[in-house]
């Protein structure tokens, strides 16, 4: 083989490594999180006073294992508040003629129907049919709640698509004009989520301008650790976000299942990672009276300044080098073509 064919098929095959890491690591992430959800201490109430409710909670406990952790309340009233104060994910009202099973479609759809699967035979067992009162339902135009992950990955591609542009493409530019347009395409990125989830899906019905700022900082965050990371990663930095960005973002957003349906390790990064900031901040927003809202807002916060921390090293890092300013070479510009083929590609 001549020697330039080689070179060529030495260039494909490593540009091949990308979308095949990528496979590896979409399946195991989505596999991992999603192929065999299943409760893990998932918080539940029984409602009833004296020895026959602890009785009744007793016995569920022991028969759910640590699928399940069952606690106690007086009143219904008390119920209804543990479930729009997110503390409880479904309360079974104790009744010999009339069960009710309150729940909060808004937190979870797949949470609220392993719930009923739950509790719906306990009720049979009284051979009495099991009332669903839902206390905290989506709007009508997004009857499974999932409509907020889906604005998710909207926000999501355009801020990892943006990166390949800025990193790349943008490469000449001084690491200031980088950020500030970082900082102006997340706004546009922003922009474009408040329509998707206002006047285009109607998934929002109101506080749009709170979808609009969440939307900019997690977007925002999103582009400021991209172009920083570009500065060391080249051509691997759409790996990078992907497996930020998506592999293990999309799949600990809580979007599709909540942390108590997942194994520990994505349960645990529900806890602090910037997709789940987004979904579960913009459930507070709209459905839950902004409970739990500024933790999830300054969980965007805190990536925001990881994004504004890693870009002041890159520029650093790239002062010392010495980079020259003029245009990039063309081999340079077809490296940086192809990087947005692949970001835009997957």
């Amino acid at each position: 083989m001549p020697a330039d064919q080689r070179a060529a098929l030495r260039h494909v095959l490593t540009h091949l490594l990308t979308p095949l890491l990528m496979c590896v690591g979409m399946g195991l992430a989505y596999l991992g999180a999603f192929a065999a959800p299943e409760p893990h201490h998932l918080p539940v109430a029984v409602v009833g006073s004296g020895p026959e409710a602890k009785v009744f909670a007793q016995t569920v406990k022991d028969k759910a294992g640590d699928a399940l952790d069952v606690r106690t309340l007086a009143t219904r009233a008390e119920a209804v508040d543990q479930l729009r104060t997110r503390h409880v994910d479904g309360a079974y009202v104790l009744s010999e003629k009339a069960p009710e099973l309150i729940v909060a479609s808004a937190g979870s759809d797949t949470t609220v129907s392993v719930v009923q699967k739950i509790f719906t035979p306990v009720a049979a067992q009284q051979g009495e049919p099991l009332k669903v009162t839902d206390v905290a339902p989506t709007v009508s135009d997004d009857p499974t709640g999932q409509g907020l992950f889906f604005l998710l990955v909207a926000v999501s591609i355009g801020s990892y698509a943006s990166v390949a542009v800025l990193g790349g493409a943008g490469a000449a530019l001084r690491m200031r004009a980088r950020a500030l347009l970082a900082v102006g395409v997340s706004a546009v990125v922003g922009l474009l989520g408040a329509a998707f989830a206002g006047p285009v899906f109607h998934l929002a019905h109101t506080h749009l301008w709170g979808v609009f700022g969440m939307a900019w900082l997690y977007s925002a965050g999103i582009l400021l650790i991209g172009v920083g990371l570009h500065t060391f990663l080249k051509r691997w930095t759409t790996l990078a976000v992907m497996v930020l960005f998506v592999m293990l973002n999309f799949t600990s957003s809580g979007g599709v299942f909540r942390p108590e349906m997942q194994n520990g390790f994505f349960a645990t990064l529900h806890a602090f990672w910037n997709g789940a900031g987004f979904v579960e901040g913009a459930r507070s927003l709209l459905y839950f009276d902004h409970y739990g809202l500024g933790r999830h807002v300054w969980t965007l916060v805190a990536w925001l300044a990881v994004g504004a921390v890693v870009l002041g090293i890159a520029g650093i890092a790239e002062r010392r080098r010495g980079r020259q300013l003029a245009p990039a070479a063309p081999v340079e510009e077809a490296a940086a073509e192809e990087e947005l083929e692949e970001a835009v590609g997957v």
